[in-house]
């Protein structure tokens, strides 16, 4: 089932940066490294029209280094766009994004021309860890929940440096269904608009293909994982676990959590679930089942409006 999230504040916030944008010199989209493709708003060019885009892959410690590397080749050959990997919690590789806010508007900088930079994601990418870091204290609220942030607020780097954090911000609907699942699983979805175990599954398939070795090292499963579907590996791993109901049935909504649990911790290991690549076919396909989607409305409405005629004669009472 298509997972969809967008809570009454983000209504809010999507109108909070609109009307901000007129003061803004640099967007900083922080996206999860593991799902950079996924975890991009696509409301976002429209709502900040042509203004430089810094794209900062964060956790890039939980991700594979060789998918990031090719996010970043992919994001660096955009106009008006860089594209940086870091981990938030880390202070250095933090202050390379000051340096390449400054790059993309060369001519802010000083009393007379502070930098006025605006920062956004999707919820739980760790846009507070990373002001924490910057700021050098707590000055925003951090949590591993969809939501913590639900306020603008204006956070002074420097003296010529004002950087604004939005609240963590989705889209109204969700078009590509991968990108729902990898959402779910990273964190960024609220816990009650979406079934945890069909999310352990979809997560697993992927995994299976893409890092078998490192499921069968973390789980030390009996059978080999190529051999096994989906529901197996779950199962198997909730038995491993020891995640079980009476008579040795085993509790999947426990064993999902496991799997996901250790997936957002990368306890699993790094890894990432989406390529350039992937994700542009899994857009082309959520862009092509929306359309279709779309016409079959638009029939309707048009049905619907042909069902009157202007020259039907007046019912009278």
């Amino acid at each position: 089932m298509p997972i969809q999230w967008f809570p009454g504040h983000m209504h809010v916030t999507k109108k909070a940066i609109a009307e901000r944008m007129t003061e803004i010199d640099v967007v900083i989209e922080l996206l999860d490294a593991r799902l950079p493709g996924s975890s991009a708003n696509p409301m976002l060019h429209a709502l900040t029209g042509h203004k430089p885009r810094l794209k900062v892959l964060n956790k890039q410690d939980l991700a594979d280094p060789v998918v990031t590397a090719r996010w970043l080749a992919h994001y660096n050959a955009q106009p008006e766009t860089r594209a940086i990997a870091l981990d938030a919690s880390e202070r250095a590789p933090a202050q390379k994004l000051v340096a390449a806010c400054h790059a993309l508007a060369p001519n802010r900088g000083g009393m007379a021309k502070p930098m006025r930079v605006l920062i956004c994601g999707v919820p739980n990418v760790g846009k507070s860890t990373l002001i924490n870091t910057l700021k050098g204290e707590r000055k925003a609220k951090t949590g591993d929940e969809a939501g913590i942030t639900k306020l603008e607020q204006r956070i002074t780097l420097a003296d010529d440096f004002y950087l604004w954090d939005t609240p963590g911000m989705l889209w109204p609907r969700i078009i590509v269904d991968k990108s729902g699942y990898n959402l779910a699983a990273s964190g960024a979805v609220g816990r009650n608009a979406y079934d945890e175990e069909e999310v352990a599954l979809e997560l697993l398939d992927y995994l299976r293909q893409h890092y078998a070795p490192l499921l069968e090292a973390r789980f030390k499963l009996s059978e080999p994982i190529a051999q096994m579907r989906d529901e197996e590996v779950l199962e198997a791993i909730g038995r491993k676990r020891g995640a079980l109901l009476g008579k040795g049935r085993v509790n999947m909504q426990k064993a999902a959590e496991i799997v996901m649990n250790e997936f957002r911790a990368a306890i699993l290991g790094r890894v990432s679930l989406e390529t350039p690549e992937e994700f542009a076919s899994w857009l082309a396909e959520g862009e092509r089942k929306d359309a279709e989607r779309q016409a079959k409305k638009d029939a309707r409405k048009s049905r619907r409006k042909g069902s009157v005629s202007p020259d039907s004669p007046e019912v009278s009472e």
